[in-house]
């Protein structure tokens, strides 16, 4: 006959371990930026990675742009 209160505490060591096993998952992967419940293992493709670039560099282009058109604009305006 197996004491109550060990059945309780093995549900509980499962619980944690289990928790401890997802919560690592979710948070590696909200570490990297990633959709919560992909692979956190997986490598992402050069064709990812070249549109992650590409879109950096389109944004911080965009961002110089308008840097300097608020520079020509108030150069003429003055």
């Amino acid at each position: 006959m197996a004491v109550p209160f060990l059945k309780d505490l093995r549900n509980l060591v499962f619980g944690l371990v289990l928790g401890l096993a997802l919560g690592l998952w979710f948070g590696v992967n909200l570490g990297k930026g990633k959709p919560v419940f992909s692979n956190p293992f997986a490598n992402p493709t050069i064709q990812n990675r070249l549109k992650e670039t590409g879109s950096k560099v389109l944004g911080q282009g965009g961002k110089a742009l308008e840097e300097s058109g608020k520079a020509l604009r108030k150069a003429v305006n003055e």
